[in-house]
Parts: C-alpha cells; sequence; structure tokens
C-alpha cells in the first residue's frame, strides 16, 4: 500500500472517531489536458478538502457541491466536469460545466461515509438496558444517560454518562441522536428535560398515554418549549403485543428505525438542484438536466 493510501486511511480513520460524515471521492476516467490521473483520490467533508488531490481548482466547486448533496441524502453520485461544450446528457451522471482554458474532462465517483446513527437511551431500567444491548445490532452508536450509571453495567453502549442535568449532557452528545427515555418512574422528569435539551431527531418515552400527559403538563409547568414536549412520542414503539423488557425494546427499536428510514428516504436534489446554489442555467436536453457552473471558482 502507497504512503499516500495509508495517509487517506488514517485521516478517514479519525474522522471515523470524531463522528464526522465525509466523501471518498475517486477519479474514474481522465479526459487530457487534465491535472488529475485515473486512481486519484480524496476525502472531502462538509467544510471543503481534506486530504488527497483529484485535480485542479476547476474541478473542486463542483466536487463539494456534489458531497454536500451526498453526505445530505446519504446516496453515492456519479459526476463528470466537462468543458461547456462537450457536456451532453447521461443517465445517471451530474454533469458540470466549466469555462476553465486548460480544457480536459474528469469523472468522479462520490461516495458518502457517514458515522452510526446514535441512539440515546436515558434512564437504568429493564427496557433501557434491553435497548441499550440490541441497539447496536442493528447498526446505532449508544450513549447512555442514567444517573449513576456505571460503565461497567452497560457492555455494548459506546459512551455512558453517569449524570442526567440537562445543562451538562449536550455537550457531551452530539445533535442529531434519537433519544429514547425509558426511565419507568426514577427521574422522569429529568430524564425528559435532559432529552429535550439535546436537540436530537425525536423523542420517544416508555410510558402509557395517561402517564405521558401528566409528565407533559409537568415539562410545561417547569417552562419547557410547547411544540418540543408536544412532539414527544408516547407510548413509544410499533405495536406487537410486548410484555417483557426485551420485546418493549424490540418495538420502540422498530419505531426509531422507521424514523431513522423515513428521514434517509428523503428525495435526493437533481444536477440542476445542486448546481442552482450558484447560477441556474436551462437543460439543453429535455430527458436529463445538465447543470452548468460559470466559472471555474463557482462564482456567479
Amino acid at each position: 500500500m502507497s504512503t499516500h493510501a495509508q495517509d487517506l486511511l488514517a485521516t478517514a480513520r479519525r474522522l471515523g472517531e470524531q463522528d464526522e460524515p465525509y466523501a471518498l471521492v475517486s477519479v474514474l476516467r481522465v479526459l487530457p489536458p487534465a491535472a488529475a490521473r485515473a486512481g486519484d483520490k480524496a476525502i472531502v467533508t462538509r467544510a471543503g478538502f481534506v486530504d488527497g488531490w483529484i485535480g485542479g481548482g476547476c474541478a473542486q466547486p463542483a466536487v463539494l457541491r456534489t458531497v454536500q448533496q451526498a453526505l445530505d441524502d446519504g446516496q453515492a453520485r456519479l459526476l463528470r466536469v466537462a468543458p461547456d461544450g462537450e457536456l451532453k446528457p447521461l443517465d445517471d451522471v451530474l454533469q458540470f460545466g466549466m469555462s476553465c482554458p486548460s480544457g480536459g474532462t474528469l469523472e468522479l465517483f462520490v461516495d458518502p461515509v457517514l458515522p452510526r446513527a446514535r441512539l440515546t437511551v436515558i434512564g437504568d431500567s429493564p427496557v433501557a438496558q434491553a435497548l441499550a444491548g440490541l441497539a447496536p445490532r442493528v447498526g446505532f452508536a449508544v450513549s447512555v444517560v442514567a444517573q449513576g450509571a456505571e460503565a461497567s453495567a452497560w457492555p455494548d453502549a459506546q459512551q455512558v454518562l453517569a449524570a442526567d442535568c440537562p445543562h451538562a449532557t449536550p455537550g457531551k452528545i452530539g445533535p442529531g441522536s434519537f433519544v429514547v427515555v425509558a426511565t419507568q418512574g426514577r427521574r422522569d422528569v429529568q430524564g425528559l428535560r435532559c432529552a429535550l435539551a439535546l436537540g436530537g431527531r425525536g423523542v420517544w418515552l416508555v410510558a402509557s398515554a395517561r402517564k405521558a400527559g401528566v409528565l407533559k403538563q409537568s415539562l410545561l409547568a417547569a417552562g419547557s418549549d410547547a411544540e418540543a414536549v408536544s412532539a414527544i412520542v408516547a407510548p413509544a414503539g410499533t405495536p406487537i403485543g410486548a410484555c417483557t423488557p426485551e420485546e418493549v425494546a424490540l418495538s420502540v427499536l422498530a419505531a426509531v428505525v422507521a424514523a431513522r428510514r423515513q428521514a434517509r428516504a428523503a428525495p435526493a436534489a437533481s444536477a440542476a438542484d445542486v448546481a442552482s446554489q450558484t447560477v441556474a442555467v436551462p437543460a439543453p436536453a429535455p430527458e436529463r438536466p445538465v447543470a452548468t457552473v460559470s466559472s471555474c471558482c463557482g462564482g456567479a
């Protein structure tokens, strides 16, 4: 393995440890003159290029916009950057024109690498224990928040926080987590306040509808945001006639997985949508939109 490839792997490993999404961009084909070669690769985050090489500045604006779209929907993309006069409709290929005098054409593959979705389990009930054990089997990284929790009691959790203070927890768990409150009678209100403070992608409460109503009223009386309280899902879970803690955990996890997949199923933007962030140009062929960037720097 080349030193360059080892450097890319090290960068990818570092980003993975930081739970930062990125895309591996590979050059598939080159029509000279072009500064890149087939097989060149780069790691690109939402903020920009991190490591590697895929050619000069003419291609980079188009690549960065495509990477941002790929990170939004998790879908890989084929990308072609060519002089304006050489663009032609191609199925399943995003196309960007460039006006660089050097010319040349690059065909690239943009492969998004997303961190594992995070499930934050609040509480130390039997259902919480079952959730923390089951969720990693379906691809979740698990954080546990429970007052006085010990890491040794949660062997499948990636992270265990021993305090459910709503002011301290958000700084230790990144935004975008799916949150399940499974306190079941022990520190219910504290657990819900902690869940709301996380700013997650959804909050599920393991409780009956009647108990959930009482707890929601307590949150409102304490000044919690009414819209956030209303969005708490309770009773949590998909109805499967669950009786045991493990079955309840399974039903709750099924609901979380459904919410996760529905979010990922949002329609991807077309090539014209991607390019319209800079300048909208009518497509030359109705059967396939062709996006054109007006300059090598991506400016309008």
